[in-house]
């Protein structure tokens, strides 16, 4: 590990890119939040928002509106961190070609192959004499073709693309937010205001214009309209902090973020009960209403950036206590996190879709599912990554 100095002077932003090295916090923090995407895909089916199974449980909710409310954002985050020092390291070209080699590849491999397998286990509940190479022809051919969960590889391709030309024009674009993450060593609430306003001021227009459930939708490439922005502002956030000195930054393990946790965890309660305050006011007092007003959509969109950003703060605060190095249950699974992400979801569906028909509650069901899960995606991972040049792209 990288030495941390404890010196209170701010050095020069531009420094000569290093050599990599390891930075248990932000591989356990990445880890972890793999996890919870397979337990939130394992939940959707028995909550009130997905309920395709008989069986449900309200406390499945409280688990989809936090995680869908932070986790893919976090991914931006923690992806953005490596982008300006990659770049300075590789160049443009020769980063661009690595990006399309652990972004683009998987990406049209898996909509072309896991994808297809995943959404059969869904049409077979509706159309169980259709057989798969019928319905693998219709996906591709006609549609629709949904991208489930790695329509994150093409927008963080983009995001990539977007930053390596904004390298090109400007390489001190960034240094603002670099030089608050520096400050924020000692004043992270300050780096916290600045970028809930910023993440506010692009996410809330969003959602009030297209609501929460419009879709950009090409062939598999979609993402939703309203947090295309918000995505986005993690996204060049993350880049900000790892441009230069990131362990002297807000993300040091000796400064003032990995002393303190129930700060964010307060600032991350709070809202989140008002969402839920503002959900039963949708259903008990509007009736559900599409449109949702607009003075509904923004409060809620308000509520939502404040617990995404307080959640990853907590998260990070966590994780930066274990910088240093010692051992983690996250540890042996961090080299096959990736591709425990790309594999997962057929896993998942098929899973539920054979105890679709089984009397248990759905306390037991999702348990099961979770478990299974993570040891046939990671098994998966683990035989995938063996063949000969796999671990480039995995």
């Amino acid at each position: 590990m990288t030495t941390i100095s404890t010196t209170s002077v701010a050095p020069e932003v531009h420094a000569a890119p290093k050599a990599k090295t390891r930075n248990f916090s932000i591989d356990r923090a990445r880890t972890f939040l793999t996890l919870i995407v397979l337990l939130h895909h394992a939940v959707i089916p028995y909550t009130y928002y997905g309920h395709t199974d008989p069986k449900e449980f309200f406390g499945f909710d409280m688990i989809v509106l936090a995680t869908d409310s932070f986790f893919m954002a976090m991914f931006f985050f923690l992806s953005g961190l490596f982008v300006w020092p990659g770049i300075a390291r590789k160049g443009v070209v020769n980063y661009l070609a690595d990006r399309l080699l652990r972004l683009g590849l998987p990406f049209v491999i898996c909509a072309f192959t896991i994808i297809p397998l995943a959404y059969y286990a869904i049409s077979l509940r509706h159309h169980p004499e259709i057989g798969f190479s019928q319905f693998w022809w219709t996906t591709v051919t006609k549609g629709p073709w949904p991208s489930g969960p790695i329509w994150f590889l093409w927008v963080l391709l983009a995001f990539d693309l977007a930053a390596c030309t904004l390298y090109k024009l400007s390489p001190h674009a960034l240094d603002p937010i670099n030089r608050l993450s520096l400050y924020g060593r000692r004043r992270p609430a300050v780096f916290f205001a600045v970028m809930l306003a910023v993440t506010a001021a692009f996410y809330v227009p969003g959602l009030m214009r297209y609501g929460p459930a419009s879709w950009f939708e090409f062939g598999p490439f979609s993402v939703q309209h309203g947090r295309v922005l918000l995505y986005a502002t993690y996204f060049f956030f993350g880049a900000g902090v790892g441009l230069a000195q990131m362990d002297r930054g807000l993300l040091s393990p000796d400064g003032r973020m990995a002393k303190v946790s129930w700060d964010w965890m307060l600032l991350a309660i709070v809202p989140y009960y008002l969402m839920w305050v503002l959900i039963g006011i949708k259903r008990e007092n509007l009736g559900n209403p599409s449109p949702l007003p607009n003075w509904y959509e923004a409060l809620y969109a308000v509520c939502f950036t404040v617990f995404s950003v307080a959640i990853l703060f907590l998260i990070l605060a966590y994780f930066l206590r274990f910088a240093g190095g010692g051992k983690s249950v996250l540890d042996p699974m961090q080299g096959d996190a990736y591709g425990m992400f790309l594999v997962h979801y057929p896993i998942t569906l098929w899973l539920q879709y054979w105890l679709f028909d089984y009397n248990m509650p759905a306390t037991v069901k999702v348990p099961i599912v979770f478990v299974l899960t993570v040891a046939f995606s990671w098994g998966v991972t683990r035989a995938l990554r063996m063949i000969p040049g796999a671990k480039n792209v995995l």
